[in-house]
Formats: structure tokens, sequence, C-alpha cells
């Protein structure tokens, strides 16, 4: 019963959240550019964050030197219109970037990966 209500709980944090590409994103996550943001939290609070939506298992890191931190998410269902996720850590701020399928535009969000 209690793993029931774990899992609901879990469900509903994930719906409530931000998204984009179908990628999901923390909540006041504050967009800098196209499909890029800026993250409420600090590097731990992210990646805590990330944890509860998607399998550290996949985690790839990507840099992990003083200053600068990148880890790259991939989207673990395929569905959407975003490959991954990287998250990144320099001059004491956590980007976020949602990584687009190949061809997709981003101007139209009804627009289809070109083939």
């Amino acid at each position: 019963m209690r793993c029931l209500a774990l899992a609901a709980a879990l469900v509903a944090f994930v719906a409530l959240a931000d998204s984009d590409l179908g990628a999901t994103l923390p909540d006041n996550a504050r967009q800098v550019g196209e499909h890029r943001y800026k993250s409420p939290s600090d590097w731990e609070g992210t990646l805590k964050f990330y944890k509860k939506v998607y399998s550290p298992s996949t985690y790839r890191t990507v840099i992990n030197q003083p200053g600068v931190k990148a880890i790259h998410i991939p989207n673990p269902s395929g569905k959407g219109e975003w490959l991954g996720l990287n998250i990144y850590e320099a001059n004491e701020e956590v980007r976020i970037y949602v990584v687009p399928t190949e061809g997709f535009s981003g101007k139209d969000k009804k627009s289809k990966p070109k083939k």
C-alpha cells in the first residue's frame, strides 16, 4: 500500500512539472534560449529532481572538472521530440539543454523531424 501511494505521488509530481519537447523540466526553470533553461536549484538539487524523474542508471558523465560539470540523460522512452538532456554547471549556474531530435526545427511545435 505504501509503494502504491509513493508511485501515485511520483506520477502526480511528474504530471505537474514543466516540459519542453516532451522532456520534463524542474518547476520554475527559466528559459534563457531555445530549448535552454536555467535551473532554479544548484547542481545537487537539480540532480535530485532528475533522479526522481529519469533512472540514474542511464546518466552519462560528460565532464567533471573543477568549476565545470556536465551529464547527459538520454530520452528513456524515445517518445517526444527530444534525444536527451544535457545538464551542466559552470560559473555557479546550472543550465539544462533539451537536445531536439535530428531535424526538429523548433520553430513550429507541430512540425515533424525532417527525413
